[in-house]
């Protein structure tokens, strides 16, 4: 960043600062001999009264402001008394500065060495605050300011300093907030020379990069620069391409600034301008002419609550203030003059907090006292909450503004716990994150030149110079790149053309602003590339090219110096290798022309269709389709395989519905077999090639040798993935790739495949039909972009306009007028037309011969069940006959069980009289006493007469 002030003289500045610190050390000096001397009279602080210092500039508006404020919260403490006697007043001694940091210390000086002041509210700037701060250090005596707001003054580094504004520190965040929500790339701070102007800077520039805003320039001028100068800071903005500016000034300043800036035309449409509270705060005490020439800008100031208690007070203060300044009009009461009171408030509450038992208390003694009691207060104040951290106050709110009319119009509200809200009222809503929510969270804004659309921040300045755009110089691929030296002029100049710079060209033609730009080649004196494409791509990080176009891959070691656009061209790379006659599988080309599913349809429906005509014949009773089952099979195996070479075969056949599936079915074979003719013809007479080379990992295993394009990032990738640096071979152009394949090389030389990037590969493949092949994995890459600096704010147009272009067919016409029409080359690899036939293309044909057997079958099933009916009688009677004859059976099953039964009861019976025979007599009873040896006379059936009961059990049995 380069930073150049308007008005520097430095040996006038040296000699001012050296004749300062001689005057305060010649003060301090002093002080320390009045210390010793001890202080008898003018160091005490008597009871009925408190002395207070006040060293301001009488001139500046801040301190007319606050005077008027003091003198007023004076008066409004001591008439509230309600009854209660205070026990000391404040009593203030003014002094005037006049904007000198010699005076104000020797002021300071003089009020406590003679006046006995116990403390001192001031100074009016951050500088004089700094000397005055170490003098109140050294006599232990508080400076209280609300003025200085500078962070170069520090309340950790100088304890009896006390801030009664926030600092500067407190509006960074807002700022950037504010360049975040609308999308602002770069922005460009104007600030003055002065402590105050310098002291937020370092944290302002980091803060926007925190948030990716870059800082191209800093405009530093003097609080007594001259009109000249004044505009010749604002020509030199007005020349760059930066249109965003934020301004932090005193009013004297800034008002000088606003006012050349709108003579020139820095006030017009597509400027954006934000001033800090230091100007904000003015904005209602500002006349017409100066609102007017700051119409649109947008302000940030300290947030006011409103109250009726404020509303009396600001009625009240205007009449006493125009009392005090006669001459000046106008004037309205902000912040400044609400911390003034603020301060007379505290000051006179601590007061009243303050033990002094004693009627006379050293000044150093009650410093101490005093500041503790200061830092510790609490209350609510006209500016708000009076809160003191670390001896400053803070401020989590603050009031964004748009200067339109006649001041400044409120858009917003920041707070650092919700972000933007458009009121107080939305400061409960969550924080809004996204870019949308903020900007619907602002009122509708008029930017300047009376403009509603948001500025984009930056434009091509007309008056600046043209961008200066690297190209790179090529050996070969010159399709893309093509620089020559134009032999038409005296001078070295160069045409450069190609597919890239053409794309480029379109690109910018569709911006919707006019860019200027000049092709420059990277190149030596005699016309060689002057380095590697990251060299190229590095002298944009070194501001030696405003941007780089052609065959520029992205990659993320590049975009850690440079900002890449989308990509224009496909991404990857991958690998080409030579084609070779295809030997392999020779012995089954003969199933090759129909595919699997085509060879099962052709068996099913051979199956089905043999099925059919063997029924339906068995119904003729042909002959032909009659006898054994192996007779059956060799009969319709025959038929079916001899009806393609015999006209007659449907002869064969009897019933008329298997002639026509037949017929059908010999016309689908004659389709099937022609196609199946063509096809195997077709593969025996094509010449068949496959790839020599598949494996990328087998390649760096066993070391062999691969080519990549000379100058491109493939080189590194290549040694990523393993491959030795000794097998990497480079070529240049289309005719080297050929060449680096055959034996024109030597054998360390030669390769056996070649890497390349998607666009560099297509263009190979369309010059060598059938040559070469791509093969592997397609590794990705970021693809072709335009190189521009890091945060420049043409990258995110120029990405919008790739996108419309790869939209249309304007790019497709690109290269077409570059490469020529590359799909008129056939797919390089002619295995790719060996694809069989399939189901697909045969449907049709087999749902014509699907329909006959559908319709054989459901006649079929038919008849089948006609010839059942007429059965149905017969099948009746029998089964009658079936149910008689089961219904015997069971009833002579129960008649043996029941005679079975009777003779096991007749033996059971007898083995009592110890005559156990197997079927047993008469007992004596019934038949009379038989003498022991007389013969058994065997049992007679009334039905089968004397026979054995085993042979009668048979009979029944067999009944």
């Amino acid at each position: 960043m380069k930073t150049k002030p308007v008005f520097h003289p430095k040996k006038n500045r040296v000699l001012m600062h050296a004749l300062l610190l001689f005057i305060f050390f010649s003060i301090m000096l002093e002080y320390e001999m009045v210390l010793v001397m001890g202080q008898n009279t003018t160091d005490t602080i008597h009871s009925d009264e408190f002395k207070i210092g006040v060293v301001l500039d009488f001139d500046s508006l801040a301190t007319k402001i606050g005077l008027t404020s003091m003198s007023m919260a004076l008066s409004d403490f001591y008439s509230s008394t309600n009854g209660t006697a205070h026990k000391r007043k404040l009593v203030l001694h003014t002094r005037d500065s006049h904007r000198d940091i010699a005076d104000a210390a020797s002021q300071a000086n003089d009020l406590i060495k003679n006046v006995g002041v116990g403390a001192i509210i001031g100074p009016s700037t951050s500088l004089q605050a700094i000397f005055m701060a170490d003098l109140g250090n050294k006599a232990q005596v508080p400076i209280i300011s609300f003025t200085a707001t500078s962070p170069s003054v520090s309340t950790s580094q100088n304890p009896y300093f006390i801030r009664m504004m926030q600092s500067d520190l407190s509006q960074i965040n807002v700022i950037a907030e504010l360049v975040k929500t609308f999308g602002w790339r770069e922005v460009v701070p104007i600030y003055e020379d002065t402590e105050y102007g310098k002291g937020m800077m370092p944290d302002m520039i980091d803060a926007f990069q925190a948030i990716d805003t870059r800082v191209p320039y800093r405009s530093l001028i003097s609080t007594s620069a001259t009109d000249g100068e004044i505009l010749s800071a604002l020509y030199k903005l007005m020349a760059m391409r930066t249109r965003v500016f934020v301004v932090h000034m005193t009013p004297a300043l800034g008002i000088r600034v606003f006012q050349k800036a709108k003579m020139i035309g820095m006030m017009s449409e597509g400027y954006s301008w934000i001033i800090t509270d230091g100007l904000a705060n003015f904005l209602g005490s500002f006349n017409s002419s100066v609102i007017d020439s700051m119409q649109g800008v947008l302000g940030v100031r300290s947030y006011i609550p409103r109250s009726t208690e404020f509303d009396e007070f600001r009625a009240r203060w205007k009449k006493q203030f125009i009392q005090d300044n006669p001459g000046i009009k106008d004037f309205e009461l902000n912040i400044f003059g609400l911390r003034a009171y603020d301060t007379i408030w505290a000051l006179a509450s601590v007061l009243e907090k303050l033990d002094t038992t004693d009627s006379t208390i050293s000044v150093s003694k009650i410093g101490p006292k005093l500041l503790q009691l200061i830092s510790e207060t609490k209350f609510n104040g006209l500016s708000g909450d009076v809160n003191l951290i670390n001896r400053e106050m803070q401020s989590n709110t603050y009031q964004l503004l748009n200067v339109i009319g006649n001041g400044g119009r409120e858009i917003g509200i920041w707070t650092t716990s919700n972000g933007i809200v458009r009121d107080s009222s939305s400061l409960i809503t969550t924080r809004a994150n996204s870019l949308s929510s903020r900007r619907e969270n602002l009122r509708i804004i008029i930017w300047p030149g009376e403009s509603t659309v948001v500025p984009k921040g930056w434009v091509i300045p007309e008056m600046g110079k043209k961008l200066r755009i690297g190209v790179p110089v090529k050996r070969g691929f010159t399709d893309f790149v093509k620089v020559t030296r134009n032999s038409s002029v005296s001078n070295s100049s160069y045409v450069v053309t190609g597919y890239c710079i053409d794309v480029f060209k379109a690109v910018i033609e569709m911006l919707p602003y006019p860019v200027s730009y000049e092709l420059v080649p990277f190149a030596k004196a005699d016309g060689t590339q002057a380095g590697t494409y990251d060299d190229l791509v590095y002298q944009v990080y070194a501001q030696n090219y405003d941007a780089v176009v052609g065959d520029i891959t992205i990659s993320g070691n590049r975009s850690t110096y440079v900002d890449f656009t989308l990509p224009y061209t496909p991404s990857g790379f991958s690998m080409i290798v030579p084609l070779k006659e295809d030997t392999s599988n020779n012995a089954w080309i003969l199933l090759k022309p129909l595919n699997l599913n085509l060879w099962l349809a052709i068996i099913v429906f051979f199956v089905l269709t043999w099925a059919m005509t063997w029924a339906l014949e068995r119904e003729e009773n042909n002959s032909a389709f009659q006898g054994e089952v192996w007779h059956q099979l060799e009969t319709m195996f025959w038929f079916f395989f001899s009806t393609p070479a015999f006209a007659n075969g449907e002869k064969t056949v009897k019933s008329g519905m298997a002639k026509v599936i037949v017929i059908v079915w010999v016309f689908a074979l004659l389709i099937l077999s022609s196609s199946y003719t063509a096809s195997l013809t077709s593969m025996l007479t094509v010449h068949r090639l496959e790839p020599t080379v598949t494996d990328v990992h087998e390649l760096i295993k066993t070391r062999q040798n691969v080519g990549y394009l000379e100058g491109t990032f493939v080189h590194t990738m290549l040694k990523r993935m393993g491959f030795d640096e000794a097998n990497l071979k480079p070529y240049i152009s289309t005719e080297d790739f050929k060449e680096a394949f055959t034996a024109l090389r030597n054998k360390e030389d030669r390769i056996v495949a070649a890497f390349g990037e998607a666009p560099f590969n297509r263009l190979l493949l369309a010059k060598y039909c059938h040559k070469y092949a791509m093969v592997g994995p397609m590794y990705k890459t970021g693809g072709f972009g335009f190189a521009f600096p890091r945060g420049s704010p043409l990258v995110p147009d120029i990405s919008r306009a790739i996108s419309h272009l790869r939209e249309d067919d304007r790019i497709i016409r690109i290269e077409q007028a570059w490469f020529g029409n590359q799909k008129s080359c056939s797919d390089p690899n002619p295995m790719a037309f060996e694809t069989s036939l399939n189901l697909d293309s045969f449907l049709v044909l087999f749902i014509i011969t699907g329909i006959p057997l559908i319709l054989a079958l459901i006649v079929y099933v038919a008849n089948m069940l006609q010839h059942c009916g007429h059965q149905r009688q017969h099948f009746r009677d029998m089964w009658q006959d079936l149910k008689e004859h089961l219904w015997q059976c069971l009833v002579n099953f129960w008649q043996f069980i029941k005679e079975l039964w009777h003779q096991f009861t007749n033996l059971w019976n007898r083995s009592s009289t110890n005559r156990i025979q197997l079927f047993g007599t008469a007992t004596a009873k019934d038949k009379g006493k038989r003498p022991l040896n007389e013969p058994e006379t065997k049992p007679r059936d009334e039905k089968y007469g004397s026979v054995d009961l085993s042979e009668h059990q048979k009979l029944i049995i067999r009944g």
